[in-house]
């Protein structure tokens, strides 16, 4: 008995070392991100760092104005959102409560291979395939746009989204669903008003996961949306992520240029933390 005590006692341990590394990991993300980028906030100013609309950190006099980064992340994120969420969500209910067996065992194999797809690849046929396209629809002289961006993050959060859902809907009880049957609703009705609501959190962590994975992305996008550092005033514009004006310029900056790139990392990491308290806030006052 005590040896059983004691093995607990070391497993018990051995997972709050782990805990605790990834909290610490956390905080020294934290506050190297916040040492290295607060300086150059503080030269060039907090008001013209964010709602500066001009970059042009290599010019003879250098401005440093994030604005369109922000704006471009923000409508690039929505849309994704906005695309990928309702299809997303559609496809997972399907697959936990319509689809035969076979057919949910090969729609989650495609899924899988969706997930493990680099996204290097998701920017190339982007490129190559995507770009050309929107040229040649939508008769703009130049494909690289906000919505190229759009359309490929939303094909690359639904792995997320389908899957965690997946697993949500899967979870629910099937007594809650035997209950709704007999009390005479039918099984779309069941699966809407009985499976989605009791699976709710789950599919919001699925949604807060994909809203992480469009923020964050950086190669797919530089690839697609032409890497200007423009405002976003159109959906046919070629604009700058965030995360893709840190990753074009890091390797050659230097200086204040080099430490305003670390400020655009926390304003982003700064960004992210917000949206997942937001969406934490907002699940824990529905649940209470």
């Amino acid at each position: 008995m005590k040896k059983n005590q004691l093995i607990e006692n070391i497993i018990h341990g051995i997972f709050l070392l782990l805990g605790l590394i990834t909290v610490g990991c956390v905080l020294l993300i934290t506050v190297y991100l916040v040492i290295s980028g607060i300086p150059a906030i503080k030269e060039i100013g907090i008001a013209d760092f964010l709602f500066g609309k001009e970059w042009a950190s290599t010019a003879a006099q250098p401005k440093y104005g994030i604005l369109p980064f922000i704006l471009t992340s923000i409508y690039g994120t929505a849309g994704a959102i906005l695309i990928g969420v309702p299809i997303g969500f559609m496809t997972a209910v399907f697959l936990s409560k319509m689809a035969s067996p076979k057919v949910k065992s090969v729609m989650q194999s495609a899924v899988s291979l969706l997930a493990g797809i680099p996204s290097v690849v998701y920017g190339l046929v982007g490129m190559l395939v995507l770009v050309p396209g929107i040229r040649k629809v939508f008769k703009v002289p130049d494909g690289a746009s906000l919505l190229a961006a759009i359309i490929v993050l939303a094909i690359m959060i639904l792995p997320s989204i389908i899957k965690m859902s997946v697993t949500a809907l899967d979870a629910v009880p099937k007594e809650y669903e035997d209950a709704s049957l007999a009390l005479g609703a039918t099984p779309v009705e069941t699966y809407f008003r009985v499976s989605v609501p009791a699976a709710k959190s789950g599919i919001a962590a699925a949604v807060v996961l994909g809203v992480g994975r469009a923020i964050g992305e950086a190669m797919a996008v530089m690839m697609v949306a032409g890497n200007v550092p423009n405002m976003p005033d159109s959906l046919f514009q070629s604009v700058r992520f965030l995360t893709t004006a840190v990753s074009s310029e890091m390797s050659y900056s230097s200086g204040l240029q080099r430490q305003a790139l670390f400020s655009i990392a926390l304003v982003l990491f700064l960004f992210i933390m917000l949206i997942n308290v937001t969406l934490n806030f907002f699940l824990k006052r529905e649940k209470e």
